[in-house]
């Protein structure tokens, strides 16, 4: 599986390049080159599958080549630990309950799924990580969560003090260990603004690791 971004601009790169630099050179998001496709016969066996085994079949296939059959179990069992119901409203009506994870926001599915499979890369490499992230309420805390504890990593969430609920400011600003939280006298644009100024200057780079 091999990554472009959104702007076109930059080279393309591998899963374990795109994961670790966050942003693309140009800007950019990271988004896979292609997605692959499942035959029927192959979708016609998901229904009976439990929800852990649906995304170990729909990852398997993402990340193939890029990380074993074991690996991709692993880190599936280890981040999506909760439940992801699917709910009937109607007859034809079902919605897919996204709020049981540890912060209880849909972020939670994807920041746990992300945390780990740094943490499978980084399993070989000393060298300390600082994911930086800015956040208007929900990515704070479940990217705070989802890294907390994990060796070697350090988390910095800046948020607009004083502008998103208080349930949201404990999430992230009360966990401590390697999670650090940071109120910033403005907006949320003021914030991302920030953190993007922090990965366009090449020699603060070359000093911190970083990532977001």
């Amino acid at each position: 599986m091999r990554f472009i971004s959104t702007l076109g601009k930059s080279q393309e790169a591998s899963l374990e390049e795109a994961l670790f630099r966050g942003l693309a050179p140009d800007g950019g998001l990271y988004v896979p080159r292609s997605l692959p496709r499942f035959s029927p016969e192959e979708l016609a066996e998901l229904p009976g599958a439990t929800w852990q085994e649906m995304a170990q079949a729909v990852a398997g296939r993402i990340l193939r080549g890029a990380l074993d059959p074991g690996a991709t179990r692993r880190i599936i069992r280890e981040s999506l630990d909760f439940p992801l119901p699917l709910k009937a409203i109607s007859r034809r009506t079902q919605v897919l309950e996204l709020f049981h994870g540890p912060t209880l926001a849909f972020k939670d599915v994807g920041a746990r799924f992300m945390a780990r499979l740094m943490a499978f890369f980084r399993e070989e490499d000393p060298s300390p990580l600082t994911i930086l992230t800015a956040t208007s309420g929900d990515t704070g805390g479940a990217v705070a969560q989802a890294f907390l504890g994990l060796p070697g990593i350090r988390v910095v969430v800046l948020f607009p003090d004083g502008k998103v609920t208080p349930r949201q400011e404990r999430q992230f600003s009360t966990l401590g260990r390697n999670v650090h939280a940071l109120g910033v006298q403005g907006d949320f644009d003021d914030c991302q603004r920030m953190v993007k100024d922090v990965f366009r200057d090449q020699g603060l780079r070359r000093e911190i690791r970083l990532t977001s």
